[in-house]
């Protein structure tokens, strides 16, 4: 279900890269699909990936890298500039406790409005 593909990709891509874990994910969707039909999408290799799918696991990827500094590539360098500038940055888990208190709760929202 395109819920599952969002959460399962954006728990991963929140301490890994997204591109790696959009890939895995897009592949993972894409074998599941074989024919043609309603809500499936043609990729230019020829195969099928249902649209609903696809749209579960670039939310997940994209929203849910911000959930953590690594997650995210800009995010660990925006924390780098910052304290090189005198700026004092959570660390960590101080991150991941503000990231769960705000956007998780978004994230929940994002699942009920685009992702069911």
């Amino acid at each position: 279900k395109p819920w599952q593909f969002f959460w399962a990709t954006g728990g991963l891509s929140a301490f890994l890269d997204n591109a790696p874990t959009y890939v895995v994910f897009f592949t993972t969707a894409e074998s599941l699909t074989h024919a043609p039909g309603e809500g499936i999408l043609q990729l230019m290799g020829g195969q099928y990936i249902q649209e609903s799918l696809l749209i579960g696991i670039s939310l997940g990827a994209v929203f849910m890298g911000a959930m953590s500094y690594i997650g995210n590539g800009p995010n660990f360098m925006v924390k780098s500039i910052a304290e090189q500038s005198g700026v004092r940055m959570p660390s960590f888990f101080g991150y991941m406790i503000f990231s769960c208190v705000i956007l998780l709760p978004v994230l929940v929202l994002v699942t009920f409005m685009f992702v069911r």
